[in-house]
């Protein structure tokens, strides 16, 4: 089952001035991607994404503390915008880009929400009875 996951990027994509969102997988595959970039545009950054959520684990240290904790964001700017990666649970992540002007906190507050109702939708609570009589 690859289920439709359009509905967490257009969400996304609420927030005045978010302009892309894909959803990629730990090893860069592309899960998902907004109809506003095209597929194979979205495949590329899925795997840079990947690399750059893997280098900002890497350089963790660089904040000065003995343990760092969890990584939970990296914000890169850009003289016309920013992007914005975030995990989307184990082995996802979720990117967007946005305007320069954007409002970064609504940006990450609304992708935050996001990850959050996609954990709820993936997640199959366990079956009481299979449908097997024991």
């Amino acid at each position: 089952m690859n289920p439709d996951l359009t509905w967490v990027l257009n969400d996304v994509l609420q927030v005045p001035g978010a302009r892309h969102a894909i959803l990629v997988s730990a090893d860069g595959l592309l899960l998902a991607n907004s109809s506003e970039i095209g597929r194979d545009d979205a495949e590329t950054v899925a795997a840079a994404m990947s690399s750059m959520q893997s280098l900002s684990r890497a350089v963790a240290p660089f904040i000065g503390t003995r343990n760092p904790g969890r990584w939970r964001q990296t914000l890169l700017e850009y003289e016309d915008g920013w992007i914005f990666l975030i995990a989307a649970g184990t082995g996802a992540y979720l990117a967007a880009t946005a305007a320069a002007d954007v409002d970064m906190e609504a940006m990450s507050f609304r992708m935050q929400q996001q990850v959050t109702a996609l954990g709820k939708a993936m997640t199959t609570p366990p079956r009481e009875n299979a449908g097997s009589e024991i």
